[in-house]
């Protein structure tokens, strides 16, 4: 509930500081007196869109703050989708600037303007003449009948497998635009793919043939090179292994001179082992060297696949050939087998349609069972406001379609008099006809659903004497389990409620200011009287008023 509001340099109010309590509040005040400029502050930190030109004093910036408690409200689960810190006395702030930007925080914490409205929504309910247009909408229509069935929990469960029924639909029609796409293009991924395979790729490959195509093209020059290192190393005279070979023997017979001379030695015969092996090596590779064209030719064609497959596929790596080839395999292979996967999805989507229908079916047996009871409700109350002749007729027809609600269909039509034809409520009823019906409703919803904080904003125009009596009556009965805000200009209401503010106008040297406070039992005699008989004080008027309020 709203305990508190503070509005600072907002349209005609400089600083304004009010709190609040439990029950029924009423406020009036003479026309013009800023009961708009009132809710117009309020608004904002209930996420209205800022305008910079509310700002009394250009140079300072806006302020307006309320506390909230809503300890009863189950909002932690918002809260904590929302990373915000949950406190049972919430306090939420909103600032416009000097320079036009608006800025709002809930607990010190920086909220976005969408996140503060859909708060807002949860914490206040305001309603104007004009709002009560919204009984004419679909969606108020099935919240008044599914307060009364109880279908909450069956239609959180409805939402949650309408998510996955949309999930599956949506996946399934991917499967068939896949499917449409990937034959076009079967065929040709085919082609490539096999292409592909018939490579043989494997990483290492390309270096592994552009080294072999090197020696099989320069085989004449490595054999000529060859023997010329097998000449330089065994030849009689001069040969590095002879030369070797009698170097070993001197270096043999130093060893036995001392430590230096052996580790010499040592050196030595490395030096000859290692020349002897390279000796060897020198004259295998002249054994296994061989002109050979038909190999040349075959690591050569080798090569110019592989290059022509590079500049198809536009990489410069085997490995990026070896990805597009298990891209194209999984292509090929999904456009293969997906006739058998549409199937499957079909199946599973028919499952999910199956679990909706009986949840849709249990949600509609249950609106069903109340409506007789909601229409009688509305009738009877609505008799007692002045509308003895009232008739409601409320239909559900079932819908061939999955709707975020259900699978029906709400018809709410009315008569305002018999002998009428129903008809769509805003067509048909006047502006105090609405207003009456807006009040039966929510005071009738107020007894089965746990209902934010509700604003009434003169929402009795239209209406006097002992209906206006009436209507504050159900006002006051649901303020007993809520709090009830109503801005009134009817003696008969504003005498209904626990608390009394007055909005006013007060003349200052910098200007006119709107202000506000809560009046006294002297005050309210005084405010009621004067809204009975004008500003001229009658002894009977004000007789009146003490009578309203006792």
């Amino acid at each position: 509930m709203l305990k508190n509001l503070s509005i600072k340099n907002y349209a005609l109010i400089d600083r304004l500081n009010v709190s609040f309590g439990n029950g029924f509040t009423c406020i009036t005040g003479e026309t013009g007196a800023g009961k708009s400029i009132l809710l117009g502050g309020l608004s904002l930190v209930l996420g209205k869109r800022a305008d910079l030109s509310t700002l009394r004093n250009k140079d300072e910036k806006c302020i307006v703050e309320s506390d909230f408690e809503i300890g009863s409200y189950g909002l932690s689960s918002f809260f904590l989708e929302h990373d915000l810190d949950y406190e049972e006395k919430t306090i939420i702030r909103r600032e416009i600037l000097p320079s036009g930007k608006s800025r709002a925080f809930v607990n010190d914490t920086p909220v976005t303007l969408g996140v503060l409205s859909k708060l807002g929504s949860k914490l206040i309910d305001i309603h104007s003449q004009h709002q009560t247009l919204q009984l004419a909408e679909n969606e108020f229509q099935f919240k008044v009948i599914d307060a009364l069935a109880g279908t909450k929990d069956l239609r959180t469960q409805y939402s949650a497998q309408l998510n996955e029924y949309r999930k599956i639909s949506k996946e399934l029609n991917e499967l068939v635009e896949f499917q449409g796409n990937a034959i076009k293009e079967h065929e040709y991924n085919s082609f490539l793919l096999k292409e592909l395979e018939e490579a043989r790729l494997k990483e290492g490959m390309l270096e592994e043939l552009e080294e072999q195509y090197r020696q099989l093209s320069n085989v004449e020059t490595i054999v000529e090179l060859l023997a010329q290192g097998h000449q330089l190393m065994n030849d009689e005279q001069v040969g590095v292994m002879n030369l070797l070979s009698e170097l070993k023997q001197v270096s043999g017979k130093l060893s036995g001179f001392g430590a230096a001379y052996a580790a010499l030695d040592n050196r030595i015969q490395s030096v000859f082992i290692e020349m002897d092996d390279i000796a060897a090596e020198v004259q295998g590779l002249s054994d296994q060297a061989d002109l050979d064209p038909r190999m040349l030719e075959e690591v050569n064609a080798k090569l110019q696949l592989l290059y022509s497959l590079q500049k198809k596929h536009g990489v410069r790596e085997i490995s990026g050939l070896i990805e597009i080839k298990e891209e194209l395999f999984e292509k090929v292979d999904a456009t293969e087998n997906i006739e058998a996967t549409i199937a499957d999805k079909q199946k599973q989507l028919e499952g999910q349609a199956q679990i909706l229908n009986d949840l849709a079916s249990k949600i509609s047996k249950k609106r069903q069972q109340v409506i007789p009871d909601l229409k009688a409700q509305i009738e009877e109350k609505l008799a007692l406001l002045g509308m003895p002749s009232a008739r409601f007729k409320i239909e559900l027809l079932p819908s061939g379609d999955f709707k975020q609600n259900g699978k029906d269909n709400l018809l709410f039509l009315f008569a305002a008099n018999k002998g009428t034809d129903f008809g769509d409520i805003k067509k048909v009823a006047s502006g105090g006809e609405l207003s009456r019906i807006m009040l039966t409703i929510k005071s009738i919803m107020a007894k089965y659903e746990n209902l934010p904080t509700m604003m009434f904003d003169e929402i009795d125009t239209g209406v006097s004497g002992e209906i206006s009596n009436r209507m504050g009556g159900i006002m006051y009965e649901m303020s007993r389990n809520m709090q009830i805000f109503s801005i009134t200009h009817l003696p008969q209401v504003a005498s209904k409620g626990d608390h009394h503010f007055k909005v006013y106008k007060e003349d200052k040297s910098g200007g006119t200011l709107t202000n506000m406070k809560e009046l006294s039992k002297d005050e309210r005699v005084v405010e009621l009287a004067e809204m009975l008989g004008g500003k001229d004080l009658s002894e009977s008027a004000m007789a009146h008023a003490r009578q309203l309020l006792n």
